[in-house]
């Protein structure tokens, strides 16, 4: 097989990707970028008044009206404070690391439809793309643990290493269920498979339990409260970013809060329906009205939801001790996984819907 027929069979495989100007997609990059870091400052903002509300308390109120320019305070103090790198830590790896964290969260967000005209990459191979480069946000956190020379680093780097990818099998095992009941990797083509009702309840039993599946395993994946035994304050002063300081722990910071947007993203394309606006039944006066409200309108609320509810998981639950975790993702979340998997291969056997496939 000559080389050309090669790059022909990739492209075919990755859709209207190569028909994209080059000035088009760097736009749409600094645009992406741009927005995500617009976004990082909110959902900080949001999280300290989140956590606030749920302690009954008033949070951040002092800069801006009501504290709405803390985060930009917060930016502007890690921008001007000094970085301090370990003298025995190597230097390459360790300046590296962050870069590894931020640029795995763009590479994903960048194939998720945020509408049906707006989408940077809309690659017929979506989802297994996603799940390729969303890995590469581990070896951020290996080298950054590793590179700091730091025992408390490495022991973070090491959990979150062994955590990431042990609740990576079941995130997959609840994302096939979708696979399998729209039949197709493509992110745009499960939206429209929604389009006679979205997968959380249009398969009955099956989308819910792979919904709450996939919320769990993210939430684990991205080191959040409480499975955030990678930094664990508690017993390893800060984990994996003990010896980080200024811009870079910034990166560090700035990945975290992004990769909540990206997770809280894909659940609502693959379960919630994404842009899809909500329908009941054949009422045609009210489903009018919700079609009236921008797809990127439903799109971003739907991920605010899923965000919120990450908060809320936050501020309600105990971190959990590493035996827990792995206990939980071993013993019974992966069965329940399987389950739920070889539940929906049987319903997509069957054709066993609340309505026909679209």
């Amino acid at each position: 097989m000559s080389v050309s027929s090669v790059s022909q069979d990739i492209a075919s495989h990755l859709g209207s990707a190569p028909e994209i100007s080059a000035a088009y997609f760097v736009a749409g990059l600094l645009g992406t970028v741009t927005f995500l870091t617009v976004m990082a400052l909110i959902l900080i903002y949001a999280e300290r008044k989140v956590a606030a509300h749920f302690q009954c308390r008033l949070g951040p109120m002092r800069v801006g009206w009501h504290g709405l320019l803390q985060s930009v305070a917060d930016a502007l103090k890690l921008i001007l404070k000094e970085d301090i790198v370990p003298y025995s830590a190597d230097k390459f790896l360790h300046a590296l690391a962050p870069v590894f964290a931020v640029v795995a969260m763009l590479l994903s967000l960048i194939a998720i439809p945020t509408s049906s005209r707006l989408a940077l990459s809309d690659s017929n191979i979506g989802v297994l793309y996603i799940s390729a480069v969303s890995g590469l946000g581990v070896l951020g956190i290996l080298l950054g643990g590793w590179s700091s020379n730091n025992k408390w680093s490495l022991l973070g780097a090491m959990r979150a290493g062994a955590q990431i990818i042990s609740y990576e099998l079941s995130a997959t095992l609840s994302v096939l269920v979708v696979i399998m009941l729209s039949g197709s990797l493509k992110l745009s083509a499960i939206i429209h498979s929604q389009e006679a009702g979205w997968w959380i309840w249009r398969a009955p039993g099956v989308g819910l339990l792979a919904f709450l599946l996939f919320i769990v395993s993210s939430t684990a994946e991205i080191n959040r409260t409480p499975f955030d035994l990678a930094e664990g304050e508690s017993e390893l002063t800060a984990g994996f970013h003990t010896e980080y300081s200024g811009m870079r722990f910034a990166f560090f910071f700035l990945a975290e809060y992004l990769n909540l947007f990206v997770v809280s993203a894909l659940g609502a394309t693959l379960f919630l329906g994404g842009w899809m606006p909500f329908h009941i039944g054949n009422f045609s006066g009210f489903n009018a009205a919700m079609d009236l409200i921008p797809e990127f309108i439903w799109f971003m609320g739907k991920t605010a939801f899923l965000i919120f509810l990450s908060m809320w998981f936050r501020w309600t639950f105990p971190r959990l001790r590493v035996d827990q975790l792995m206990k939980l993702e071993w013993k019974v979340l992966m069965p329940i996984g399987f389950i739920n998997l070889l539940l929906a291969a049987m319903m997509t056997l069957f054709g066993f819907y609340f309505f026909a496939t679209t």
